[in-house]
């Protein structure tokens, strides 16, 4: 601030030739206190607001609606340059996906399920670098287009089969750490997925996006990677019954 505050100052004096240094300056100001500065309120917000089991306290994120809207609209000013790293990109679309969740949930509730509410998925609502987009374009257009497994155990559908909602924001620097961390707890979750020497019953989303899944051979061998107990590769696979109700701290 204080550079920029001299550069404003000289220009006075030397306008034209200190107009170009200025805009660059300001620019790269924005960007370097861009994402990872704004995902601080969304963090503040999942401590708050989000319990250690994922689930959510939907009351008291709606007397914070003020600060939600706030990270979403700033969200949302940021287009994606070259410049961006993956992981930079992947914890900025994450955490869009489940901030606005969450934004959907409220301007719903209150609500059963979100199922219950029309084409939660399907309305392109949300702010992206310009454009409005849908739930299901960042899921299905943006981070499935990244092949990245893992986010399928990162993103939230505010319902109780879904895997947990992280009470932390992702960020570039953690995001490796956040994703594995995410994927064992969603893999080992025995309310989630059952395993036995004979069958294992898993969740619903690796029949959905088996091919997400298929980088390593197959599922099974995916799921070996993470898994605290082997999984034979001829076992039987059953899939469970998915729980879409709200994913609600009760109180």
């Amino acid at each position: 601030m204080l550079r920029i505050s001299l550069l404003l100052l000289l220009s006075l004096l030397q306008p034209k030739f200190l107009e170009k240094d200025i805009k660059e300056l300001v620019t790269v100001s924005k960007d370097q206190s861009s994402v990872e500065a704004i995902h601080k309120d969304w963090d503040n917000l999942l401590k708050t607001y989000v319990d250690e089991q994922g689930n959510v306290d939907y009351l008291g994120f709606n007397k914070e609606l003020e600060t939600l809207d706030r990270y979403l609209e700033r969200l949302g000013n940021y287009s994606i340059d070259g410049n961006w790293s993956r992981e930079k990109k992947l914890a900025y679309f994450i955490n869009l996906y489940n901030a606005a969740t969450v934004k959907l949930i409220l301007d719903n509730y209150p609500v059963e399920s979100i199922k219950d509410i029309n084409r939660p998925w399907a309305k392109a609502w949300i702010r992206q670098g310009g454009k409005l987009v849908s739930l299901g374009e960042i899921e299905h257009k943006i981070l499935r287009k990244m092949d990245e497994p893992r986010i399928h155990f990162a993103i939230n559908c505010a319902s109780f089969s879904c895997p947990k909602l992280l009470n932390q924001a992702f960020t570039e620097d953690k995001l490796e750490q956040q994703l594995d961390l995410v994927t064992k707890d969603f893999i080992n979750d025995t309310r989630r997925n059952i395993f036995s020497e004979t069958k294992i019953e898993l969740s619903k989303i690796f029949k959905w996006y088996q091919k997400d899944f298929d980088n390593e051979g197959s599922l099974v061998a995916y799921l070996n990677q993470y898994s605290k107990s082997y999984i034979n590769p001829d076992v039987k696979i059953d899939y469970l019954n998915y729980n879409w109700r709200l994913n609600e701290i009760k109180k």
